[in-house]
């Protein structure tokens, strides 16, 4: 196993201008168009349209939480609006994300696609809009889609998801617009250094779905161990080693009691030492789909 050193990404978050610091659970990382974006969300993936998603946004909010991702593809964000505008708090106030899928990638099924979210959610803009996943030969016309819906105001950022190195290098020559976020599954088994790196370079917002692998955290001795020192569980030990390495955090729950206790990492602070024994947990394992078989 590799172990990887947790100065270089504190250390890049503190030449930052300090722009990535953690404070608590609605604070925000700032892009590189300077809107910024709050670190800690809810992710709603497999959370069933209707009541399930409704209430899991909404204990999310009650909670404290602001920043909300769905896609077409969960098949949810009907939900997802409608519990935003029950919440009661200004839209301006929650951060919004989607994403096109596959299917609708290409530069006018792209245009369409965000309306058909758009009208989905019962919105006029989202915060952030996604490349799902980077299929071979559409997705530098989707993003060309992408820079068109954001050079006419109608979506506050833009960014991509999935997106490899290998990927990084036939977008980034020919984007008139650079990404500004990509969201990757990150978590202890799988940090892909050189790729949080590059995206660190082009000031690219990393953000992590699957941050609890699927439930698999709990089942490392490590994490238990990194859990009793500081009273937190081993859920909360690896949220909080996301936020300390610079990466966005995005883990998802319909549970009311697990969406709280997933916030309560802002009252402790892992040690160094404690950051780098999670660091050497990486294998460069996934537990969700690999990004050069789409």
């Amino acid at each position: 196993m590799q172990t990887v050193p947790v100065f270089c990404n504190l250390t890049a978050l503190k030449n930052n201008n300090m722009k990535n610091k953690i404070s608590g659970l609605q604070g925000t990382f700032t892009l590189s168009n300077n809107y910024k974006m709050p670190y800690f969300g809810l992710g709603t993936f497999q959370s069933n349209d209707g009541d399930e998603v409704r209430n899991a946004v909404l204990y999310a909010l009650n909670a404290g939480y602001r920043l909300i991702d769905t896609a077409s593809f969960y098949n949810n964000e009907k939900g997802v609006g409608e519990a935003i505008r029950e919440s009661g708090i200004p839209r301006e106030d929650i951060f919004v994300t989607t994403k096109v899928w596959n299917d609708d990638q290409g530069f006018d099924q792209t245009l369409k696609a965000y309306d058909k979210s758009l009208e989905k959610l019962g919105m006029d803009y989202v915060d952030l809009l996604l490349i799902h996943w980077p299929i071979t030969g559409k997705y530098k016309e989707t993003w060309r889609a992408f820079e068109k819906i954001y050079n006419e105001g109608r979506v506050k950022a833009i960014g991509i998801s999935n997106f490899l190195e290998v990927h990084l290098d036939q977008l980034l020559p020919t984007a008139k617009v650079m990404p500004m976020v990509n969201q990757m599954e990150f978590h202890p088994y799988l940090i892909q250094q050189s790729l949080l790196d590059r995206c660190a370079k082009h000031n690219i917002v990393y953000q992590a779905w699957s941050p609890i692998m699927q439930g698999k955290v709990f089942e490392i001795d490590v994490l238990k161990e990194i859990g009793r020192k500081y009273g937190k569980n081993e859920v909360q030990v690896v949220l909080r080693w996301d936020l300390q390495r610079g990466v966005a955090t995005i883990p998802k729950s319909v549970s009311k009691d697990r969406i709280e206790q997933n916030a309560e990492i802002f009252d402790f602070e892992l040690a160094d030492e404690d950051m780098n024994a999670i660091n050497a947990l990486d294998q460069n394992h996934r537990f969700g789909y690999d990004p050069m078989l789409v």
